[in-house]
């Protein structure tokens, strides 16, 4: 292979092999280690690797130097982790999808918890202790939704259908069975990839396409306007039958979900207000879940869509102390008339975490607590910030692992107002 371009030399020459231990894991899932430069005797230089782990010895080819650290691509493992075990799924390592099926499950819990607990540190400057990883009941066959994509079809050549390659951003590699899917979606995967091929071959498609499929207790759809209905029987807490459409957000791990959203349910009633606000409140998880524990409930969401659906979802619950607003983005608390000293927020932003506009309105609201449901830690650890110094403090972090087999995580974390 040629030399890529603007390839920076130093420290190390363009697919040079080097040894190296390993020393941790970071939390986009890659394996860490440090190697002493030749005449730098008291300098280390990071060197980072996918799918190495923690107390391995490993060779390695470097593709890329940056200004601090390089990346390279393991070639061996010279000594293996005692907790490096056999990936279930063929396409690991090749597939973008999965950056853990190499490592023991309780480890991947383990480590995962320990990142949180880094990025609090470094990112918040809080010390806190970081309660132990809520597992999933289930290692594969949890996810309830996958979309598949699919690029230009070529003439004469078999179309893949799958993921990203690890690594890439437009390679795809070619996916017939998904071991972290549900077994129901795997089924309709080979139907449907049958079907896109065939409608391929025949000309349906001038470019790529994302795929869809969703799956409500084993019915599976693939269009994006139907309509789910999903059952949540939520730990201590009520069984809501929510819907939605099958292309809106909604946590895809539903054998995890009760405990999950009976955790969020208790930290809000824990704070002893009166009432709730759920901000991001999409089709009305978090504030159905939670309404029987408070006097009046709010959902306040920007899209309208999505308020319609909890408003439905509402009223075939029986709920009828929760309503739900529609509000533009710069204006999300103004309707309520809630006081703030005697309300609790529980927030779910999207993964790049709250913009400073929705943080600057919620410090001006000035709830007694706040819930803040994260996808993303490192985002979740960058807005504490803000709280700290809007005068909250932290009182609790609990991870629920979401996504095993991931470097992907849930994490929640309580702030109560000093």
């Amino acid at each position: 292979m040629s030399k890529k371009k603007k390839f920076l030399e130093q420290p190390f020459a363009y697919h040079q092999e080097i040894e190296l231990p390993i020393s941790t894991l970071t939390n986009q899932g890659q394996g860490l280690g440090r190697i002493e430069l030749p005449g730098e005797a008291n300098r280390r230089w990071v060197v980072m690797v996918p799918f190495a782990l923690p107390g391995e010895t490993v060779r390695v080819r470097v593709f890329r130097n940056h200004a601090n650290f390089s990346e390279a691509d393991l070639l061996d493992v010279l000594t293996p982790s005692p907790h490096r075990v056999a990936p279930l799924c063929p396409l690991f390592g090749r597939c973008g999808g999965c950056q853990y099926q190499h490592l023991n499950y309780k480890e991947q819990l383990g480590w995962k918890r320990q990142q949180v607990e880094e990025l609090l540190a470094h990112m918040a400057g809080v010390t806190f202790p970081v309660a132990p990883v809520r597992g999933s009941p289930r290692e594969y066959g949890y996810r309830s939704k996958i979309t598949p994509h699919f690029g230009t079809p070529r003439e004469g050549a078999e179309l893949p259908i799958g993921f990203l390659r690890q690594g890439t951003r437009f390679d795809i590699v070619d996916v017939p069975h998904c071991d972290i899917a549900t077994p129901a979606i795997n089924q309709r995967l080979t139907e449907v990839r049958a079907e896109v091929r065939a409608a391929a071959a025949g000309g349906a498609f001038e470019r790529g396409a994302t795929l869809l499929f969703r799956d409500a207790g084993g019915a599976i759809t693939t269009r994006h306007e139907d309509e789910i209905t999903e059952e949540v029987a939520v730990t201590d807490g009520p069984v809501l039958r929510l819907r939605f459409l099958a292309r809106d957000f909604f946590q895809n791990n539903p054998f995890i979900l009760p405990a999950f959203v009976g955790y969020v349910r208790e930290q809000a009633r824990a704070s002893g207000a009166r009432h709730l606000v759920d901000a991001y409140c999409g089709s009305g998880l978090f504030a159905l879940a939670s309404a029987g524990a408070f006097a009046r409930v709010a959902g306040v969401e920007v899209s309208e869509s999505s308020v319609a659906f909890a408003r439905r979802n509402a009223e075939a619950n029986a709920i009828t102390n929760a309503s739900f607003h529609a509000s533009d983005a710069a204006a999300l608390f103004a309707r309520l008339d809630f006081p703030g000293p005697e309300t609790v927020v529980i927030i779910d932003p999207p993964r790049k975490g709250c913009d400073d506009s929705f943080l600057q309105q919620l410090f001006h609201f000035g709830p007694r607590a706040v819930v803040y449901v994260s996808c993303d830690p490192a985002t979740q650890m960058r807005d504490l910030k803000g709280f700290l110094a809007a005068g909250y403090d932290v009182t609790a972090v609990q991870p629920f692992d979401l996504f095993p087999q991931t470097r992907h995580l849930e994490c929640v974390t309580t702030l109560v107002r000093r």
